[in-house]
């Protein structure tokens, strides 16, 4: 299964608040996700000299993160405790920080406010053009990889349900996988594209399974599998044959994942020769079979 949504939604607010700092040069940012209806609450903070802003629960139109939120676009203010365009209800714990100059940028996913980033001095100075460019980057780069765990999470779902009656839904599992697959060799961030490859390992092993059904236990690594060796494929042979199995040629499959067509077909050859097969069709079959794809 994926993380519990708190402990992933967690991780990729923090490394999203530390390339926000990075980036624009503020000391300190904070933020969260919702964490129910009409609100949010703060739950990573970086460069913070106190815990007064942590565990803070921001309800929708509230404050200046509140009503970016209600807004759904970023908001800043140059003196948070005197400013006449929000309301006042976390003036003690942003008191308690120092804060004085605030910006607030909602993370929104699919038109829906999912939370949101803050960026802040202890001086009342006038916010410019970077710090906002920044924050909202890193909000977008947070609105990804939340889309890429909403995505995993929802094939997951599906995995689990008895589909061997329903082509037609196993054929969306496992066009998504290959585009998940696709995906992360895009992605800049090493520790996102890492999640993005574990979420497709989880989801072509819990395919396997719900194939398999619940008395069927997976092999543990270097045993076997439905009374087959397991097999090693790596990561960019797992890839090839995740595009080839959506029906990608050699050409289409080195556009999606940046590789020459010669690659391609070693990557491909290779992973015929580990599976024990001779053509791309029993190559994919194989890998099914192994676990390896969905």
């Amino acid at each position: 299964m994926l993380n519990e949504p708190e402990q992933s939604g967690s991780a990729d607010v923090r490394a999203a608040l530390l390339r926000l700092r990075r980036a624009s040069g503020l000391p300190v940012a904070f933020g969260g996700l919702l964490s129910g209806t009409g609100r949010f609450r703060i739950t990573e903070l970086t460069g913070a000299a106190t815990t007064a802003l942590r565990g803070l629960s921001v309800h929708s139109g509230n404050g200046l993160g509140g009503k970016a939120a209600a807004r759904s676009r970023p908001f800043a203010v140059t003196d948070y405790q005197s400013s006449v365009v929000i309301s006042h209800e976390y003036d003690a714990a942003v008191a308690a920080e120092g804060l004085k100059s605030v910006l607030a940028v909602p993370v929104v996913v699919r038109r829906r406010v999912r939370g949101v980033l803050y960026g802040a001095l202890r001086q009342p100075l006038q916010l410019g053009d970077r710090p906002l460019s920044a924050a909202l980057e890193a909000a977008r780069e947070l609105e990804q990889a939340l889309v890429v765990q909403d995505e995993a999470e929802r094939l997951l779902s599906v995995a689990r349900q008895p589909t061997a009656a329903d082509p037609v839904m196993w054929e969306e599992v496992r066009e998504a996988h290959s585009a998940l697959r696709t995906l992360a060799q895009q992605v800049g961030d090493p520790l996102l594209r890492q999640e993005m490859l574990a979420a497709c390992g989880r989801l072509a092993a819990a395919s396997g399974e719900a194939r398999r059904g619940p008395s069927v236990a997976p092999a543990a690594s270097g045993g076997t599998r439905e009374g087959r060796p397991t097999v090693a494929l790596s990561p960019r042979e797992v890839d090839v044959l995740s595009c080839v199995a959506s029906g990608a040629t050699n050409i289409a499959v080195a556009e999606r994942l940046g590789l020459r067509p010669e690659t391609v077909k070693g990557y491909l050859r290779s992973a015929m020769r580990k599976l024990g097969v001779h053509t791309r069709l029993q190559a994919v079959v194989a890998a099914r079979r192994a676990g390896l794809l969905p």
